[in-house]
């Protein structure tokens, strides 16, 4: 399968030659009779990503921007495990300093499949200690049944030295991940009481305080201090937002007064958009970095992609979502622009809302519980739609089924023409529900697509 490369407007060619690249140097061994990465489907990759959204959707702590760092390290883990098998491909061990990975042996055979499901397994069972024996038990129970499709006529040999590398790797990259303290357990402690926000600028402006009407305290203060895939330390600064004043001749009360008016004049096609792109609530869906991986995984699905695609797929989506959400929540905080609830109702309309529900916890027009400027949703829509626009190329059709059968609102899929129009819905999907200026999601995406070709620009080729 060929896929358009917008960016560098080139055909990816997969290449037939059987020369393999691992972080050691494995030249004249017999690992060239290993069969190669892309001759498994990429259904082994597709079926545990499901099986992560199911989870994503349960896992206390792990909410944006949480939940884009464990994609990035499993994605990463995965790649590492069936590189070796990508001949055009190679390790990105030496762009990550401290990543050591292990050695494969040059007298050994490997089953990819098998490997990279024992390293998905290892990850899972890692980064996700915290969760649902139900779930717990759905994690053995996928192992156990890939592990038992590919054993098939494979020799007991290859077998376990394809199991034992695959954890291997998932052990060095939860290593490595151990080192960046400030991201690794984060999600143990999301909204810590040692942060107390600011109620006031330097200029008197008013910045973010918990919002109306849960008034839920910080979420992720510190995530700024997270060690990124590919950003750079300047990257992470959001450029300046248009200065605070309640003088309704400025612009910022004027960014506010469209809010304002939009959900309260809102239509039929602005509430299903702002609905469809929500994925703010805690146990009724996936959180907003989870979505991107839903769009990957039904393009996955719908090109067929080889493990070696899916794989290289699912690690550069990983990443840049992950960079993404520290840039964005870096300048979240560095900021603290207050949301336009608060500024709204203090301004112009003491009764006015957002039209964000929790239909679990029956609280309404709820504002999620960080400051407004960049927008969250808008980093991780930049950072996965250029990775997608890039990996299948922008113009092909698309339709979103992210949501089928949800009962509480309009659920139905929605149809794009270009795969980054995808992410600028999602980005503005935040103005008609009530949560966002429009700074915010023309900041927001910026970061991520600079997330995104930062990531893309690691040396994946040979």
């Amino acid at each position: 399968m060929v896929f358009n490369n917008f960016k560098f407007n080139f055909l990816a060619v997969i290449l037939v030659m059987a020369v393999f690249s691992c972080s050691k140097d494995t030249s004249d061994n017999n690992l060239n009779s290993s069969a190669q990465t892309k001759s498994y489907s990429g259904d082994v990759s597709n079926d545990w990503y499901t099986l992560i959204l199911e989870i994503d959707r349960y896992s206390p702590g792990y909410r944006p921007p949480a939940a884009s760092r464990a994609f990035g390290y499993m994605g990463l883990a995965a790649y590492e495990t069936v590189v070796a098998g990508i001949p055009e491909k190679k390790s990105l061990e030496t762009s990550f300093p401290g990543l050591v990975l292990p050695e494969l042996s040059g007298k050994d055979q490997y089953h990819w499949g098998i490997a990279v499901n024992a390293c998905y397994a290892s990850m899972m069972k890692s980064f996700y200690p915290h969760i649902h024996a139900s779930h717990k038990a759905k994690i053995d129970a996928m192992e156990d049944r890939y592990l038992e499709k590919y054993s098939v006529g494979v020799d007991e040999k290859v077998i376990n030295n394809s199991v034992a590398y695959g954890q291997a790797v998932a052990l060095r990259v939860f290593n490595y991940s151990e080192t960046d303290v400030n991201g690794h357990e984060a999600f143990k402690n999301p909204r810590p009481s040692s942060y107390i926000p600011p109620a006031t600028g330097p200029n008197g402006e008013k910045l973010w305080q918990p919002t109306y009407p849960d008034y839920s305290p910080a979420l992720f203060p510190y995530w700024g201090q997270v060690r990124p895939f590919a950003l750079k330390q300047e990257d992470k600064v959001a450029r300046p937002p248009i200065p605070w004043s309640e003088d309704p001749n400025s612009m910022f009360y004027t960014q506010a007064k469209e809010i304002q008016i939009w959900v309260n004049n809102s239509t039929d096609q602005d509430k299903w958009i702002a609905e469809f792109w929500s994925d703010d609530i805690f146990e009724l869906t996936f959180e907003p970095a989870a979505r991107i991986i839903s769009l990957a995984l039904q393009m996955s699905k719908e090109h067929e992609l080889s493990l070696d695609q899916a794989a290289e797929l699912y690690a550069k989506l990983g990443m840049s979502i992950c960079d993404a959400g520290i840039a964005v929540w870096h300048s979240k905080y560095l900021y603290n622009v207050e949301r336009p609830v608060s500024y709204i109702r203090r301004v112009i309309d003491p009764n006015w809302k957002p039209i964000l529900n929790n239909p679990l916890a029956s609280v309404y027009g709820m504002t999620p519980e960080f400051p407004a400027y960049p927008s969250g949703h808008s980093g991780f829509a930049g950072a996965g739609t250029g990775v997608l626009a890039d990996f299948f190329g922008n113009n092909n059709t698309f339709t979103d089924f992210s949501h089928m059968n949800r009962v509480e609102f309009r659920s139905e899929p929605r149809t794009y023409t270009q795969i980054l129009d995808i992410g600028i819905e999602n980005a503005y999907s935040r103005l008609p529900l009530g949560v966002h200026y429009r700074m915010d999601c023309d900041e927001g995406i910026r970061l991520g697509y600079l997330a995104a070709k930062r990531v893309l620009d690691l040396p994946w080729d040979k």
